[in-house]
């Protein structure tokens, strides 16, 4: 889908009226609300993957407690008429690739081979639901001018899902930070190395987004050997009208 098919004039009120459709997740046990999957114990890489194994279970499963999938994307209840579903979920230290559901449709993941270390993005339309492109960014290694060429250029109308993995943020630049906050952001000026974000805005934000959960990666607190917890979020999404 051409990124210009979206129409002008589209503001942030669409998503932002309607704040209590955000559901965190309520886990149970020693689970977090953030969804910790594992406490760990070894810093080598094997017992790193076998740890994660153990408490996640396959790589479809993303908490350590089963629970009915009754509705889109595993939402705990049904979203409104006109509202897209959506569960965004951030990497688990450098083992388990991150998830981007939406309306039922993985639109990124391990499974689908379209995830990788740094900052996965999926752009979609805020009117049709429909998947317009999904790439993964290194962060680490990789070049910050192919995230600079994915996003300066979207059109009004677009969501943006972010859900990092391993590494976040050494690439970033000012350039970067400045459009993440333009598209909603409140903790992209600070993220930081090893960081665990997950974040849904869109291009002609008014407001910040209320669909963004940040963890700072910290020695005195991760839960993982060298990476903070993951992140698991899920809410409906007022679907945008042509004629907004």
């Amino acid at each position: 889908m051409d990124r210009g098919q979206h129409p002008p004039g589209w503001a942030w009120q669409w998503l932002s009226s309607h704040p209590a459709t955000l559901h965190q997740l309520e886990c149970s046990g020693a689970i977090s609300v953030h969804c910790n999957l594992y406490l760990l114990g070894s810093s080598d890489c094997s017992a790193l993957a076998s740890r994660v194994a153990e408490t996640t279970g396959p790589e479809s499963s993303v908490t350590a407690a089963p629970r009915a999938r009754k509705y889109k994307c595993g939402l705990p209840q049904p979203c409104p008429e006109e509202h897209l579903a959506f569960r965004v979920v951030s990497g688990a230290a450098n083992v388990i690739g991150p998830k981007i559901c939406l309306e039922d449709k993985m639109l990124m993941s391990s499974v689908k081979d379209n995830v990788g270390r740094g900052l996965n993005i999926a752009l979609v339309n805020g009117v049709s639901g429909e998947l317009i492109e999904a790439r993964a960014f290194d962060m680490w290694a990789g070049d910050v001018n192919d995230l600079l060429k994915f996003i300066r250029p979207l059109h009004e109308g677009t969501l943006v899902f972010v859900a990092s993995y391993d590494d976040p943020a050494t690439k970033m630049n000012e350039e970067t930070r400045k459009l993440f906050s333009e598209l909603g952001s409140r903790n992209a000026k600070e993220l930081a190395f090893r960081d665990s974000w997950v974040f849904v805005g869109a291009k002609g934000v008014q407001n910040k987004s209320p669909f963004e959960q940040h963890v700072k990666n910290s020695k005195h607190s991760n839960k993982y050997e060298g990476w903070p917890e993951a992140l698991e979020m899920e809410g409906c999404i007022p679907r945008r009208s042509m004629a907004s």
